[in-house]
């Protein structure tokens, strides 16, 4: 098996186009129809017959060799336009084949597909363009995952013709670091020398490092700082019991407090031999 065929097996077919991402699709497509050797039948004309040779005694006609090739040269071309139609149109969503399969070149679909969705190309740019420029980087999330989701933007960017510098794009992503890396944006800036974009990501990368570290660090400290307070309330709670036990037994004793208003009904009263008030004090 030759290389071609390996190329031809491996290489998946778009998937049907309904109206949407046309762009991509169309991208997908030409490199589907190029590894089949279809696509020079969007660009290119069909064979011209041979001319014959003009001298100054005159026009010689072809020969039969020219006609020949010529005859074949023809039938691969009208073989690959077949083919390349048909790809093309199954390529299409049900919908859109019932409108297209009118049409009688391969090209004639492509171009028709060209014009009709290339309003949807112009709005996709400003999309982008729109995407990149209000993006903010947030605390909440890992700065270089939200990196990644800048560098996927400015991907679709050169996609749609407006590459940007190296220079502007290590710029906006300084300028889009999260709030509480003020600090280190502040570094970068008065950094005289030009970064490239990944000496940008790996200084983020270093210095995601060390603020999950510090984190870290700061964690492992609070339960010492929790059992300090823990044992600090314990020993309040103790000695407020054990001053409310204390104050108990005193009024056991009657050291702190007054006469027992029970034992002073209990011995009020008349003498039995007098017929006096009895005095519980005197007593």
């Amino acid at each position: 098996m030759d290389q071609n065929s390996i190329i031809k097996i491996h290489v998946e077919k778009p998937e049907k186009f309904k109206g949407s991402d046309f762009r991509r699709w169309q991208q997908k497509m030409l490199f589907y129809l190029t590894t089949l050797h279809l696509s020079n039948v969007l660009t290119d004309d069909s064979p011209s017959p041979p001319t014959g040779i003009t001298t100054a005694k005159g026009t010689t006609p072809p020969s039969e060799a020219h006609l020949l090739e010529h005859q074949r040269a023809v039938e691969t071309w009208n073989t690959n336009e077949y083919n390349c139609r048909n790809y093309i149109l199954n390529a299409l969503d049900d919908s859109l084949y019932d409108i297209y399969f009118t049409m009688t070149t391969a090209r004639e679909i492509w171009e028709s597909l060209e014009k009709k969705y290339k309003t949807e190309v112009a709005y996709s740019k400003k999309v982008v363009i729109g995407k990149f420029m209000n993006f903010k980087m947030v605390d909440t999330k890992s700065a270089l995952e939200q990196v990644e989701e800048i560098q996927v933007i400015a991907h679709d960017l050169e996609v749609e013709g407006m590459g940007i510098n190296s220079n502007f794009l290590v710029g906006s992503i300084i300028e889009k670091l999260p709030p509480s890396w003020k600090n280190f944006k502040l570094y970068l800036k008065h950094l005289t020398d030009d970064m490239s974009f990944e000496q940008l990501v790996l200084r983020i990368h270093v210095e995601e490092d060390n603020i999950l570290n510090e984190k870290a660090d700061a964690n492992s400290l609070e339960p010492s700082t929790n059992s300090v307070g823990e044992a600090s309330t314990s020993r309040k709670k103790h000695n407020n019991k054990k001053g409310k036990q204390g104050s108990k037994n005193s009024s056991k004793d009657g050291k702190n407090h007054g006469p027992n208003k029970k034992n002073f009904k209990k011995n009020s009263g008349s003498c039995n031999v007098c017929g006096k008030i009895r005095n519980n004090a005197k007593d």
